[in-house]
């Protein structure tokens, strides 16, 4: 491993943990002082968007950049899917500044400082392979949506090894489905060379792309069961992903 690359990955780490020790206070006074008033969570959440947006924004290794965000309404309840290459993933889809409850695995919530802050914003633990905590996400999910929330999901549930996408769960499309939502596919392409699933060390340059899709009507896919649904938004998303590389061939 280049010592210089080591030497750079140490810096960002540091930058990371520096920014929470500080922002972390500022979170919970900003907590504290909307829960009152703010019962969705808009303004944690946004502060928290913008907090994730810090840890992409001054890396220059990591350029990003959002496509077609005009195709998401923010007055427009989803249920968002996505794919997922990365730790970054969730870091960079902040930067689109919507408002929604990320459903993560419960071991995030158990990270210092980090799981405080999932808890204020009331994002949504799952423990994978338990039923019994799947159902309590589905309802946690049912009724984020209820109150004008979107909802955030990975349907392959876990990242993937490579940049490959692995098969989709069908949680994601049997809520949308049962909500009536509309389904919102979002492309990630370039965060899986930016930051692999094994390890903490930066890999150079990787621009990063975040595609946003055309929403799927509750309409377009009343027919369809989950399944069905979910192997057609994998199929658009990886679509989407060779021509994101074709382009930037």
């Amino acid at each position: 491993m280049p010592p210089m690359r080591f030497l750079l990955s140490l810096v960002y780490w540091a930058w990371f943990v520096g920014v929470l020790l500080v922002l972390f206070p500022l979170c919970v006074l900003l907590w504290a002082a909307t829960r009152p008033f703010d019962r969705r969570g808009v303004v944690l959440h946004r502060f928290t968007s913008w907090w994730g947006w810090l840890y992409t924004w001054p890396n220059p290794a990591w350029p990003v950049t959002i496509e077609h965000r005009e195709r998401l309404d923010d007055a427009e309840t989803y249920v968002i899917v996505a794919n997922h290459q990365s730790l970054l993933d969730i870091l960079v889809l902040f930067r689109i500044f919507a408002h929604f409850r990320w459903v993560s695995k419960i071991e995030n919530f158990r990270i210092p400082l980090v799981g405080g802050v999932m808890y204020m914003n009331r994002y949504i633990p799952l423990s994978r392979g338990r039923r019994e905590s799947t159902l309590r996400m589905m309802d946690a999910c049912r009724e984020s949506l209820n109150a004008g929330t979107s909802v955030l999901l990975f349907p392959e549930g876990t990242r993937s090894e490579t940049s490959e996408m692995r098969p989709f769960k069908s949680g994601a499309f049997e809520l949308a489905r049962r909500t009536r939502r509309p389904l919102l596919p979002i492309a990630i392409e370039g965060t899986s060379r930016a930051l692999p699933k094994r390890g903490f060390v930066l890999r150079g340059k990787h621009p990063i792309t975040i595609r946003i899709l055309d929403a799927l009507p509750p309409a377009a896919f009343e027919t369809l069961s989950s399944q069905e649904l979910g192997l057609h938004v994998r199929e658009l998303i990886a679509r989407e992903i060779e021509r994101m590389r074709a382009e930037s061939a």
